[in-house]
């Protein structure tokens, strides 16, 4: 009888790098550690839609909006603690927001993941990209007649952050993909 490197668990989630008891601890530790580096690299521009489809890709709704909620909370502490953004309403109020786009870009993702077909994951992981960056864009935009900042939202900057999110996207997939390969922690053993 052949062995099923990935378990079925009706199909529901498209990756499946760890056990599914396991897989809201491994989504938190790779976002956050993935924000961790984003927020280093690109301070405001954390790729937050790749986030969101990882998370909405490997949990159910609620633990993936937690999950992110932590990569959010990650970055904004090495924002204001690390790279000492400024104290003031405004950049507070776009942490906020921030974190909101990230959150309604989860659900996006988790929506379309739901509502495609099961099978050709990479495509599917793509379509789910569109729409939950389009989503966080949106977010961002809707909140810049009361905060400012209309000047970062020109097509070059969008595609150019779009660009960078869906290459954190696929270093993310990969990944997830290595580390079930790897199966550190013993999955297909005890599936056998």
């Amino acid at each position: 009888m052949p062995r099923q490197i990935l378990p079925s668990h009706g199909d529901r989630f498209r990756l499946y790098p760890v056990a599914p008891r396991l897989a809201p601890l491994f989504g938190f530790a790779l976002l956050t550690v993935s924000c961790a580096l984003a927020s280093f690299a690109f301070a405001c521009a954390t790729p937050f839609a790749a986030f969101a489809v990882i998370a909405a890709a490997m949990l159910p709704l609620r633990p993936a909006l937690l999950v992110v909620t932590g990569a959010w909370l990650v970055n904004q502490t090495i924002g204001f603690g690390v790279l000492h953004y400024p104290i003031d309403t405004s950049t507070i109020a776009w942490g906020f927001v921030i974190g909101a786009a990230a959150l309604l870009s989860t659900a996006a993702a988790s929506t379309v993941l739901r509502r495609l077909p099961r099978g050709r994951t990479p495509l599917m992981l793509a379509i789910a990209f569109a729409a939950a960056y389009a989503v966080y864009e949106f977010a961002l935009l809707v909140a810049t007649p009361v905060l400012g900042g209309e000047g970062a939202f020109t097509a070059a900057i969008v595609a150019r952050i779009g660009l960078t999110s869906a290459v954190w996207l696929a270093g993310l997939v990969a990944a997830c993909e290595i580390v079930r390969l790897v199966d550190p922690f013993g999955r297909a053993m005890r599936n056998a």
